[in-house]
């Protein structure tokens, strides 16, 4: 039977919107670490479903936030800017109204969207933000069981497990939007895996005869802290300390602590897991965008810290892929340097949106196509002295292939810089034999006093993170702080 030419024009049309306009689901995981997962050899973390997309999808190894804390790095995903512009530097603080973000141009695009989840940038308020037709999150950090839901503007108790709750809520919501012309976006935002840890019942205990590795710079001896920064050492009983007192929140002791943590990640994978296997019944699991992606890395003792805030590599690194068999023909790994500002120009261009002129960030599309471009050598990191949790200090640093080089404000203590290539680890300083003394002049100004042979590198380091800053409208001496 001839089909009428018009019908095969209609036909060719939908595929192509189809084509064009795609279903995009973005998968943000809290303080996930950038080597939790089972694909990447890890001694004991178990994430099959998580690794059944990565392994087929784009992975990039070298993907970072440009500052290591939950707010404001979700308002970098959000805004694709900077923190230094966008304004949330703490956990409290709520975009400023008007700020546009990716959600909202997506929704001029054509595309459908919903948030469901930690939201966490306003302290508290729960109300529905701009740039979603469907809106389910919670207070805060929200809790791990029970959690009362802000939805579309009413307040409901869920009884059960959080993420479970929000995996369901994810699935018929792909469900519900199954044969609908207008494309969607659904952002998934797990509160899993912050603190306090609480693994789902089912989960509770796997883990509780491993004996979590130490790495190597978490050794209390003069030697590990040998050219490290004074703050640093007097952070190691603290709150954010690898010595701290554990048996606040009854995690008992740190092998504890990082087994709770890991348990909740056997949550998130099966939550991965079932909106695949949603998609998969459907048959859009092909066609279907996925980007996982997490809000910032965490330290498992590392210096002798747990937590974040730090621009040690393992606070700032995370895991990140993209998932679209339709498109990528072959898995494969990228080494480019991805930050969290580059995830909304990146889902706008697979809208086929226009990025505002505010974002700072670029779409890595192109990489996910295959193609050659030109990309970052370099990028800036930030971090703000937090009034909440005042151990750590604000840091400007750059990070490129080569070097990671930080700078601390508001203390008079060493900088850091760390040759990538033969100190992954960050264990040898460059800059911690410098003697800062209490004289006048800049901390470069004695660095190249005492350390000639080292001082040309920290120069040229310094001017292209003053240059990026620059560039992106900040400054070391930020006055919008009060």
């Amino acid at each position: 039977m001839r089909i009428p030419l018009f019908l095969t024009l209609l036909f060719i049309s939908f595929t192509t919107k189809a084509q064009e306009k795609p279903n995009i689901i973005f998968i943000l995981v809290d303080d996930q670490r950038y080597d939790f997962l089972s694909f990447l050899d890890h001694p004991w973390i178990e994430t099959p479903h998580i690794d059944a997309l990565a392994k087929n999808s784009l992975y990039f190894n070298n993907a970072f936030v440009t500052s290591s804390l939950c707010s404001p790095s979700r308002a970098s995903i959000l805004t694709g800017q900077y923190p230094h512009t966008h304004g949330v530097v703490d956990n409290d603080t709520p975009i400023p109204t008007g700020t546009p973000t990716f959600p909202q141009e997506l929704q001029k695009s054509g595309y459908k969207t919903a948030f469901l989840g930690k939201w966490h940038m306003g302290g508290d308020n729960d109300k529905p933000r701009p740039g979603f037709d469907l809106w389910a999150s919670f207070r805060g950090q929200g809790a791990y069981f029970d959690p009362m839901m802000n939805i579309d503007g009413e307040r409901i108790q869920k009884e059960g497990y959080t993420p479970d709750i929000l995996t369901d809520m994810a699935v018929a919501y792909i469900k519900e939007n199954e044969d609908s012309e207008q494309p969607y976006f659904l952002y998934l935002s797990h509160k899993s895996v912050h603190e306090d840890f609480s693994p789902a019942p089912r989960h509770e205990g796997r883990y509780q005869d491993l004996e979590i590795p130490l790495p190597d710079s978490y050794a209390n001896t003069p030697e590990n802290y040998k050219g490290k920064p004074e703050w640093l050492k007097n952070q190691r009983k603290s709150w954010h300390g690898a010595e701290r007192d554990y048996s606040i929140q009854n995690y008992g002791d740190f092998n504890r602590f990082f087994q709770r943590y890991s348990e909740c990640m056997l949550g998130v994978d099966e939550s991965v897991g079932n909106i695949a296997k949603t998609l998969e019944e459907l048959g859009e699991l092909d066609n279907t965008v996925i980007i996982y992606f997490s809000d910032n890395g965490y330290l498992v003792g590392e210096h002798g810290l747990i937590d974040k805030r730090v621009m040690y590599e393992e606070s700032i690194r995370v895991p990140a892929f993209v998932h679209w068999p339709a498109q990528i023909k072959n898995a494969s790994q990228n080494d480019e340097f991805i930050l969290n500002i580059d995830l909304g120009p990146t889902i706008l261009d697979l809208a086929h949106a226009e990025k505002p002129a505010s974002m700072h960030g670029e779409s890595f599309l192109p990489m996910v196509k295959g193609e050659q471009t030109d990309w970052r050598k370099e990028f800036l990191y930030e971090y703000f002295i937090d009034p909440n949790a005042v151990q750590t200090p604000t840091i400007f640093g750059l990070r490129t292939k080569d070097y990671s080089y930080m700078t601390y404000h508001g203390v008079w203590d060493l900088y850091e810089l760390y040759d990538m290539k033969k100190d992954k680890a960050q264990m040898n300083n460059l800059l911690g034999g410098v003697d800062y003394g209490w004289g006048y002049g800049s901390f470069l100004k004695f660095a190249k006093q005492q350390f000639p042979e080292i001082y040309p590198i920290a120069q040229d380091l310094d001017e292209r993170l003053e240059q990026l800053l620059n560039q992106f409208g900040g400054n070391r001496n930020p006055t919008w702080r009060k």
